[in-house]
């Protein structure tokens, strides 16, 4: 019996009545098909091969191929990349990825041949790209572009991977500017909530937690002066903590206290009940409720509203470098990596800057004793 093969069909370009459309050709059950795909007026060729592709890969399935497919770089990302990255993505990650990579990457380059992306093309798209967005997202398209060709590459889709030697651009938009709490500002933001938000907020300024971590804890969950971090919750989706690591922290006197005052009023102070529940009390409490309804409106009459749970986060990191905890203590506490903690939620104020500088003069400028007067004080 004749072995089936793979194949790639053939396009022509033929007049149908007053236009010119792309007419693609294949073999299927012993008999040759046919079929328009468009006019050339609408569809370039390379789109037009890509349809093609697409429509024999069900026919090809299964064989032994001697040829890849063709994929745009629309198909590619969706087919294969997102599913590939969907099984180690968090619900968060995935949310905010897909959004970027679709909105400035797919309507970008959607239809453009996947091997056929050039590297110049690539840096065009980031140059344009930054006069309207944040080095930090152009930073993030450079990465999605080097991971989408780096897995095509592995796949022999492409002959090398365009993205691999971007650069971002110099002129990038400025970023949001966020800095952390002041001691002063902190004290302030705590004290205009009732018990609950107040708990909650020490844990995310005192105890480094990410709010997910915080409302997904259970009473079982705390023991003595530590806190067992082993669950988040998303969009009322509990889940592994970020990094997917669980982690013991301790817990200062300050919200130990309010912990106790809060356990006596706890509606299910069972193990497994939430320590800060909704309504149903089998569910734990909403970040957009807690934030829209009880913290915004009290921060927002001390002039604080900016300072959101990242920038709790970023306040814990800050204050903590100031106060001398060690680097790698206090990453541990937060449940990141070390150089994320410096580079990304570490900041200086200005007391700790005008130190540092002092500090650099006074050791520069010191000058030794002549050995003249070192002698005679030596000798008295």
């Amino acid at each position: 019996m004749r072995r089936k093969r793979f194949q790639k069909g053939s396009l022509q370009a033929r007049k149908h009545g007053r236009h010119w459309v792309w007419v693609a050709f294949w073999w299927e059950d012993h008999s040759r098909r046919c079929r328009v795909l468009g006019r050339s007026s609408q569809m370039t060729k390379a789109e037009a091969e890509a349809v093609l592709s697409a429509m024999l890969r069900s026919i090809n399935s299964g064989v032994t191929q001697t040829a890849k497919a063709v994929y745009t770089f629309e198909q590619f990302t969706r087919d294969v990349y997102l599913p590939f990255c969907r099984r180690s993505w968090k619900e968060s990650t995935a949310g905010t990825s897909e959004q970027i990579i679709n909105s400035h990457l797919v309507s970008e380059l959607g239809k453009s041949l996947l091997h056929g992306v050039r590297r110049e093309e690539l840096q065009d798209l980031l140059d344009r790209k930054a006069l309207d967005l944040s080095s930090s997202v152009v930073s993030h398209l450079r990465w999605f572009l080097n991971g989408i060709f780096k897995l095509a590459l592995s796949d022999g889709l492409v002959l090398n991977n365009p993205a691999a030697a971007l650069r971002i651009p110099r002129k990038c938009q400025p970023g949001r500017t966020m800095r952390p709490l002041t001691e002063e500002e902190v004290t302030k933001y705590i004290g205009v909530f009732d018990l609950r938000e107040k708990l909650i907020s020490r844990l995310a300024i005192f105890e480094g937690l990410r709010p997910g971590e915080i409302l997904a804890l259970r009473w079982k969950a705390l023991a003595n002066d530590a806190i067992r971090v082993e669950a988040r919750v998303y969009k009322r989706v509990l889940n592994t903590p970020k990094n997917g690591k669980t982690r013991e922290g301790a817990i200062s006197d300050g919200t130990l206290a309010l912990l106790k005052e809060w356990a006596d009023l706890a509606q299910d102070p069972s193990p497994d009940g939430f320590v800060f529940p909704s309504e149903k009390l089998t569910t734990p409490l909403s970040l957009d409720n807690l934030w829209r309804r009880y913290m915004c409106p009290k921060v927002e009459a001390v002039g604080l509203e900016w300072a959101t749970f990242q920038v709790l986060r970023k306040t814990n990191a800050s204050l903590s470098k100031k106060a001398g905890v060690d680097p790698k203590v206090a990453s541990d506490q937060r449940g990141h990596g070390l150089g994320v903690s410096l580079e990304v939620y570490t900041s200086s104020d200005m007391d700790q800057k005008r130190a540092a500088v002092r500090k650099l003069e006074a050791a520069v400028l010191r000058k030794p004793q002549p050995e003249s007067q070192s002698a005679s004080a030596s000798l008295a």
